[in-house]
């Protein structure tokens, strides 16, 4: 068993990244069924919580069903941070994250995620005046570096452990690889086997599939893996590194008539949350994952890429159906 403060999870954890534009209600809906133990929100500006910013005060927004649940928060200010976390905790997540990894340059440029990685002392300051505001566990998301000659994620993790923090995800990659390159588990495990660690030390990095979420597992002794990019339109991917962990058994790519029952789900669930226009408009993001490999399909593509009412989307996705169960 894996202890996050007051949270207990299973052992070996797999955890839904917090992606913006991505994790929002209905997909972390979808990935909870479908396998994951834990997941965040999308990441909340500081910013504009404090000044009551609809687009993030919205990303407040958890049900019971999702839990356990972290809310994600990131900025420069450690002022509008505490101010923010105090808020979030008001809609009452099971622990409150820390961004202090994302590597997008409009982030960045205003001296937030990632760029306290050229900060450390502000950093871990911030993380203290937080830690001491609320009585949520808090955590952290962060990379090993901010490029090649600073990867000091060692220290790093044992100062934020020192200041309060109650477990750890650190992403393989520096800032300055964004997602370029191999992510480096190297460094992951040397924080996970620093005998000072005492936190649960979880890693995120080119998990898409079984075989490299075992592999992780067994090399580098981590607590448990997020997986972020290889789960949009994938959802599954918790579902079989689940099977494999359990029994050594791959399982197979799910058939068309689950991806359009749970396109559908997915569908449902965004329309509803976000209006028929707006979600029917972010649901074009995930078809190509949740149709990925699927031969002779780029007509149906333009097709879904192409509608504006939910029947309209809803006739389509039955017309994949229809047409590929035909073909067995």
């Amino acid at each position: 068993m894996v202890k996050i403060g007051h949270i207990e999870l299973e052992e070996f954890p797999l955890i839904l990244a917090p992606m913006e534009d991505v994790t929002d209600p209905a997909f972390r809906k979808i990935c909870k069924r479908l396998g994951a133990d834990m997941m965040y929100t999308e990441f909340i500006s500081s910013e504009g919580l404090i000044r009551n910013a609809h687009k993030s005060l919205i990303k407040l927004t958890i049900t019971e069903e999702e839990r356990p649940i972290g809310i994600q928060i990131f900025g420069h200010d450690i002022d509008s941070m505490k101010q923010a976390a105090e808020m979030a905790e008001k809609s009452a997540p099971d622990l409150i994250d820390l961004n202090y990894g994302c590597p997008v340059r409009k982030v960045v440029n205003k001296g937030s995620g990632a760029a306290l990685l050229l900060d450390i002392p502000k950093m871990i300051k911030m993380t203290e005046v937080i830690v001491k505001s609320t009585s949520l566990p808090i955590t952290v998301k962060t990379r090993i570096g901010w490029d090649e000659k600073n990867k000091i994620i060692v220290d790093v993790a044992e100062r934020l452990q020192d200041v309060g923090i109650q477990a750890i995800t650190i992403h393989g990659r520096t800032r300055s690889q964004i997602y370029s390159g191999k992510a480096d588990w190297t460094l992951i495990g040397e924080v996970k086997n620093n005998p000072r660690m005492k936190i649960p030390v979880f890693g995120n990095g080119d998990i898409d599939c079984p075989e490299k979420a075992l592999e992780v597992k067994q090399r580098y002794n981590v607590d448990g893996i997020m997986i972020g990019r290889a789960c949009t339109g994938n959802p599954w991917i918790f579902r079989q590194i689940k099977e494999y962990f359990k029994n050594g058994t791959k399982l197979p790519d799910a058939r068309i008539s689950e991806r359009v029952r749970i396109c559908r789900e997915h569908l449902a669930m965004s329309v509803k949350d976000k209006g028929e226009r707006t979600g029917i408009l972010e649901m074009r993001k995930h078809y190509n994952g949740y149709f990925k490999g699927v031969s002779n399909f780029k007509q149906y593509k333009i097709a879904l890429l192409q509608t504006h009412g939910l029947a309209e989307t809803e006739d389509v996705l039955f017309m994949i159906l229809k047409d590929y169960e035909e073909q067995k």
